[in-house]
């Protein structure tokens, strides 16, 4: 008789560190494999049209039990679920709760846990700490869009935003545009800035010059390479004569952009079209007032009769060959991102593989047997 027993790995944060979940460079390679199964088909998120983001629980502004949360700013739980194709074949979920108020109490504004099952029996293969794996994941993303998107020649990157994801993100670019040598640094809190450029300083040889700007303007006037990746409600602007032909514009925060120019003079990639869509029948209009990110004005435009869903193309396409990256050393190109379970399922497992490989984590039973009524 087989077997069933059902155990499956903890891991806690020093030993998905000591298994490479820092290894960024690694992590986008990973995340290029996740496009490319992507642009195949070879994965499933939930909701009707299996692209959906998540599912989020958010509480009311007076609760009528007195033991309820009452609405804050970031106060949510999120499970993220999702299944990945090809060497990857599994399942798992990114699950979160979320409330700025931590930060006062000393803990990260997010607390993340992935969990990842085997596909076909559903038995859990392991629980871990995802805490880095999101922040690298979503990090990796805008260097993969620059391994297709940036000029090869960029040298000059403009970051608009100086927190946790912009420092990921940076890494990522660097790793990608080799010739990057000239950072130009644009936080709202100065103090986050010179926080930002001594980690570049210490951490990036390539790079010469790292400057702290007073403007977003200053900032990205001259940049070959622009990562936005601010929090609030406050987004951030930028004018089209600000940005120099050929430049790669990297999305993953809310911005705000003349609708003329996006429409009529940009060219449009985005991590998944299918995920907005799914958005589309989650929220409410107008979509971009909710969160802000670009791909939610397209939902707004397209809504409004003046975009056409064929102007945007698919990273994944591009990253599995149907459709080309950049096709002019002068096209501006905007690269907008919202994050997906599919990601913390591939940086997860892989993770997970190394961690076994290595004897890290801790085996804990299910049940030697399963008890049956």
């Amino acid at each position: 008789m087989r077997s069933s027993k059902v155990d499956f790995l903890y891991l806690n944060e020093a030993e998905m560190i000591k298994a490479g979940v820092t290894d960024m460079h690694h992590c986008i390679e990973v995340m290029t494999e996740v496009f490319d199964l992507m642009g195949k088909g070879d994965y499933v998120m939930g909701g009707k049209n299996h692209n959906s983001h998540g599912i989020m629980i958010s509480f009311p502004n007076e609760p009528e039990f007195p033991n309820m949360p009452k609405n804050g700013p970031d106060r949510r739980f999120m499970a993220m679920i999702a299944y990945l194709g090809g060497r990857f074949n599994v399942a798992g979920e990114k699950w979160y709760g979320s409330n700025r108020d931590n930060l006062k109490k000393g803990l990260p504004r997010s607390i993340l846990m992935t969990a990842l099952n085997n596909a076909d029996t559903g038995a859990p293969l392991a629980f871990m700490s995802a805490n880095l794996i999101s922040a690298v994941r979503t990090g990796a993303i805008p260097g993969v869009g620059a391994k297709y998107l940036a000029r090869p020649d960029s040298r000059i990157c403009a970051l608009i935003g100086a927190g946790v994801i912009s420092r990921t993100s940076f890494t990522a670019l660097a790793d990608v545009c080799s010739k990057l040598d000239t950072v130009k640094i644009y936080d709202l809190f100065p103090a986050a800035s010179e926080k930002l450029a001594t980690y570049i300083k210490e951490n990036c040889p390539q790079i010469k010059k790292v400057e702290i700007v007073d403007s977003i303007e200053t900032a990205v006037r001259e940049a070959d390479v622009v990562n936005v990746a601010t929090s609030g409600e406050d987004y951030p602007y930028i004018k089209e004569d600000w940005l120099k032909p050929g430049v790669f514009v990297s999305l993953p925060a809310s911005i705000r952009m003349d609708e003329d120019f996006v429409l009529n003079r940009a060219t449009l990639v985005i991590d998944n079209w299918k995920m907005y869509e799914a958005w589309q029948e989650e929220l409410d209009y107008p979509f971009s007032s909710i969160m802000g990110l670009i791909g939610t004005y397209y939902l707004d435009w397209i809504h409004d009769g003046k975009m056409d869903p064929s102007s945007i193309t698919n990273l994944g396409e591009i990253a599995s060959g149907t459709k080309a990256g950049r096709k002019s050393n002068d096209e501006k190109i905007l690269f907008g991102m919202g994050g997906m379970p599919v990601y913390d399922v591939a940086w997860s497992y892989e993770i997970y593989l190394k961690a076994s490989e290595m004897g890290l984590g801790t085996k804990l039973d299910v049940w030697e047997t399963p008890y049956l009524y």
